[in-house]
């Protein structure tokens, strides 16, 4: 059993137990539920940076990347840099997340949140509503183009948008009409083996009208810029600055970079 299998059969686990602590109705009656969401796709179009920033303390491949920073600090830095939107790792049994990491980032900060977890099941994404989330990732290989479909139409019923994370060119036939972003993986889940250029093999293959991001690998300016030339618009960033003493300042340093360069551009 490779690793991201291992991952599926623990959450499938998880949301079973999950649904009898937490019934839907109880999610729907929490504070957050019926709140405005923020748009991720209008920041990421607005913005000539478009970095979404993560937290994550480990990960499978890496093990423990950073357990001594507050998460509340990094995630304020990280607004405050002026990064287009948060990433908030939910997963605990592989990512040492937790929900109440997102609930409270909610809580300080004014930017788009998005939830990083393995979806499987509708009822994580009456979850993710419920905790403060603003966008959902999808994850291709692990779901059926029906699922991504139904799972698509219920986010956007509760006001949720949606990325697509896609890393082969067989999963780009399982894209729909009505998905937000299209996230294209460097990192193979099976074996969380990166491939640097993986987004550049397959981001002409996707259609136009999707915005687009590169996660995974992406080590600095020099990389982004080349990205944007070839049509990415937002970059997903975790581990370059979660390996960093202040992952914030990492973070304001990039955008900083990346701003004077795109200002020399023009």
């Amino acid at each position: 059993m490779n690793i991201l299998d291992k991952i599926i059969f623990v959450k499938q686990k998880e949301v079973s137990k999950n649904r009898i602590l937490y019934p839907i109705q109880k999610l729907e009656n929490s504070i957050l539920f019926n709140r405005k969401s923020l748009s991720l796709v209008r920041k990421i179009e607005k913005s000539r940076i478009g970095i979404i920033a993560e937290f994550k303390r480990q990960s499978p491949s890496k093990g423990i990347i950073n357990d001594t920073v507050s998460m509340e600090k990094v995630v304020k830095d990280y607004e405050e840099a002026g990064a287009s939107g948060i990433s908030i790792l939910t997963d605990f049994s592989f990512f040492s997340g937790k929900n109440e990491n997102l609930t409270k980032t909610r809580s300080i900060v004014s930017i788009p949140l998005l939830r990083k977890d393995f979806i499987v099941d509708e009822y994580q994404i009456i979850e993710s509503k419920s905790i403060g989330s603003d966008v959902i990732l999808l994850i291709a290989e692990i779901l059926s183009k029906k699922q991504i479909k139904d799972f698509t139409s219920l986010a956007k019923s509760i006001d949720l948008e949606v990325i697509i994370e896609i890393h082969s060119e067989k999963e780009i036939e399982k894209l729909t009409e009505n998905s937000d972003i299209i996230g294209i993986n460097n990192r193979n889940l099976r074996t969380f083996i990166v491939d640097s250029n993986n987004c550049l093999k397959l981001v002409s293959k996707v259609p136009k009208n999707y915005i687009k991001i590169a996660e995974s690998g992406i080590k600095d300016v020099k990389n982004i810029l080349h990205l944007r030339k070839n049509g990415f618009q937002g970059f997903l960033i975790g581990e370059n600055f979660m390996r960093e003493k202040d992952p914030g300042n990492s973070c304001r340093n990039m955008i900083h970079a990346l701003k004077n360069h795109i200002n020399d551009e023009i």
